[in-house]
């Protein structure tokens, strides 16, 4: 997906002395207006993409509105603004958007250059490759001579030269600034080959005149954990947008769902008492009433029930869980204990 890199942003440093300065109060502005700005994609397959009503759905979606349903207790209090690769850390420095839950890869640069805080990982990614199934090729070593289509000004750009460079061969790029001109050209055949994170090549392929006709190729070149990203300064709201993260895979990891949420409210089990606010003050540290993960799940659901209905194996993706599996089942997802 898109990763706007840093150099030749020539607004960034005036906006990040704002950031820096951030006060507290991101939690009482998201209150008096009534609902959380959330910054998402122009449009991407089961991350963030809106319906032709304008309704909104995706991985980055839920999280959205599982940030509302902490706030508000009312998931559907969150209002979207579809961001480009180029706009969206410039909307969240300068206030435009509350949260940023847009297909964003966690680097070092951003975390400390930016004046802006990552609060977690709700989906780890890597970049990869997409071919059409005519062109026989199996493996992404084969692409030597091809053209390469991808979006301008990411850091995809980057890790295509360095792939491309350690294993001696040569390449073409094709690099447009929005994504949908990236498919589009892709589809005229005006290149070989289509790159981004493997979760965007399965999304946008959707997109294709004829999807059945192009494979993901099996090789992932980069790490690209992906995940909401907030300001600094302002750490009441941080711990909210993290620990909303963290809520949702507690609650997959304790067996608490949509369905039986209300049922396990009357559990004995110390942890999910803690989890849906029937022992200890958890919500009060963080500015939220008691019920505040209770109206996470109750609403939107844990994190492998937001992962299914987006982009598991019987969606139109059909992502496997892989590494964003729960740890104890052999994947990355681990929240730290409520308690």
């Amino acid at each position: 997906m898109k990763k706007h890199l840093l150099a030749g942003v020539a607004t960034a440093a005036v906006l990040m002395a704002g950031a820096f300065g951030a006060s507290a109060a991101t939690l009482d502005d998201v209150k008096a207006k009534g609902f959380v700005q959330c910054g998402v994609s122009q449009g991407l397959p089961g991350f963030s993409n809106p319906d032709s009503a304008g309704n909104w759905s995706g991985l980055d979606v839920d999280l959205c509105k599982a940030v509302a349903a902490a706030v508000f207790g009312d998931a559907t209090k969150v209002k979207f603004s579809p961001l480009s690769a180029k706009e969206r850390f410039t909307a969240l420095q300068s206030g435009e958007i509350d949260v940023l839950s847009r297909n964003t890869t966690w680097t070092m640069s951003r975390d400390t250059q930016l004046g802006l805080n990552f609060a977690g990982v709700n989906y780890y990614d890597g970049q990869g490759f997409m071919v059409r199934t005519s062109m026989n090729i199996n493996s992404a070593l084969e692409l030597s001579g091809a053209s390469v289509c991808t979006n301008t000004g990411t850091t995809t750009e980057l890790n295509v030269a360095d792939y491309f460079r350690a294993n001696n061969m040569e390449y073409e790029l094709v690099a447009f600034e929005k994504a949908d001109e990236v498919v589009a050209a892709y589809d005229a055949g005006r290149c070989d080959v289509f790159t981004t994170d493997q979760s965007g090549l399965y999304a946008e392929r959707l997109k294709l005149k004829n999807p059945g006709e192009h494979k993901v190729l099996p090789e992932i070149i980069s790490k690209e954990p992906l995940g909401p990203v907030v300001r600094q300064g302002d750490d009441q709201w941080f711990n909210i947008v993290k620990w909303t993260h963290f809520a949702m895979i507690t609650a997959e990891e304790l067996g608490v769902t949509q369905a039986n949420v209300d049922e396990m409210k009357a559990s004995e089990n110390p942890e999910i008492k803690r989890l849906l606010g029937a022992e200890g003050d958890f919500g009060a540290s963080i500015g939220l009433g008691a019920d505040w993960a209770y109206s996470i799940v109750k609403s939107v659901g844990n994190y492998g029930e937001a992962f299914e209905r987006n982009v598991g194996p019987n969606t139109p993706l059909a992502i496997a869980r892989g590494i964003n599996a729960l740890w104890s089942k052999g994947g990355l997802q681990y929240a730290p204990p409520i308690r």
